[in-house]
């Protein structure tokens, strides 16, 4: 089901490919530090051992940031590549400063002699560092850091945008521990699935946030962001992916026990591909005439919560059932990559098995536990959804 991302022919320019080499460079630091790392543990009984085995392993712990699916390090988007000059430009900062101020410090530690001076030339020193360091420095800093940060920002806003062109639109709406997300369709139809977030590549994609709880926060590393989802509040980023691929998203905003479980499975498609994504979703799936059992089961069982398309909706289904409560629309989760947003991988049994344990998986999440259910009736259930694919 995933797609291997390509290798973005034309939409990758001279800073990409150096960011590429960059990421290289990084990632074979990593394993030579790693291999010496292994060689400390050997001699860390030796003098000095110890120290130089935790000097190699924060060096490592740092460099391990500069790639993987959750790094800035190794944008893949227009807006990640600002963000990565922005943090590079921060960086650079923060380090001439921290190698002032030790300078000074070991200056003044090393030095033999203080020389006496009057109150009068204390108090000029003083008045010196304080324009200096307390108002200069800082000055410089804010205008070099507003200087590359306004221009990203900028360019992350949902602008018009020239010749008339207009950019897709996609609606994400944060629950606890899950993402619903949202399409236009034809005809003012609308398109809704969960946790796995299609985009078309190549393009600007104007995101619509908000949240139905308590506050999120919409991160692709990868492609930019993040930006805050609030309750009853709207709020707007664009997005880039600079070639076809699968990219990782989370909630960056601390929401609940399973916080760290409320992931997003991002798919950057090309537009015909896109579009005939868009338009499968459209169509109900189909329904195969063995299921008949399993679907009238899920109508009594659990489409109070769950919607699946060309099935009953807004009906009264039996059992303890949380009424209410919004769940995941089901009409393509067979063809997702994980269940329960990033916390079980999609393979044949999984949705049974969810199902079944989805309390111990991730507790505290709001679908009842099925003890009123049989076993039987679960694995059917699970066997059936696995069939609902575009």
């Amino acid at each position: 089901m995933k797609r291997v991302a390509g290798n973005g022919g034309a939409a990758l320019d001279r800073t990409g490919l150096g960011l590429g080499h960059g990421r290289v460079l990084c990632e074979w630091l990593i394993d030579f530090l790693t291999s010496i790392q292994r060689a400390g543990c050997v001699a860390v009984n030796h003098r000095g051992g110890v120290g130089r085995l935790a000097l190699v392993s924060l060096a490592v712990s740092i460099l391990a940031g500069c790639s993987g699916e959750y790094s800035i390090l190794d944008p893949a988007g227009p807006a990640a590549r600002d963000q990565f000059w922005v943090w590079w430009a921060m960086f650079a900062v923060s380090m001439v400063v921290s190698v002032v101020i030790f300078a000074l410090w070991i200056f003044t530690f090393l030095k033999k002699s203080h020389p006496q001076r009057t109150p009068r030339e204390e108090r000029r020193i003083a008045l010196r560092w304080i324009l200096g360091g307390g108002v200069a420095l800082p000055l410089v800093s804010i205008i070099a850091l507003l200087t590359f940060g306004v221009p990203t920002g900028k360019r992350m806003l949902p602008l018009p945008l020239p010749d008339g062109e207009t950019a897709e639109v996609i609606e994400v709406i944060g629950h606890q521990w899950w993402w619903e997300i949202r399409y236009p369709g034809a005809e003012g139809e609308t398109v809704v699935t969960a946790n796995h977030l299609v985009m078309p590549a190549g393009e600007p994609v104007d995101f619509h946030l908000t949240s139905n709880d308590v506050i999120h926060a919409f991160w692709i590393p990868r492609l930019g962001g993040k930006i805050d989802m609030v309750p009853a509040r709207d709020n707007y980023i664009r997005l880039e992916a600079d070639y076809p691929g699968i990219f990782s998203g989370q909630c960056a905003e601390f929401c609940g026990a399973q916080h760290t479980t409320m992931q997003l499975f991002v798919e950057a498609m090309e537009r015909d591909e896109y579009e005939a994504w868009l338009a499968a979703r459209q169509s109900p799936p189909q329904q195969q005439e063995r299921h008949d059992e399993a679907r009238e089961a899920f109508v009594e069982h659990c489409a109070g919560c769950h919607r699946v398309a060309g099935l009953p909706h807004d009906i009264q289904a039996s059992g303890p059932v949380y009424r209410g409560i919004e769940g995941p629309d089901l009409s393509d989760i067979g063809s997702r990559a994980t269940l329960g947003a990033g916390r079980l991988a999609m393979e044949e049994g999984a949705i049974a098995y969810w199902l079944e344990h989805h309390q111990l998986l991730k507790p505290g999440n709001r679908m009842p536990a099925h003890n009123h259910i049989d076993t039987e009736t679960l694995q059917s259930i699970g066997s059936w959804l696995e069939t609902l694919t575009p």
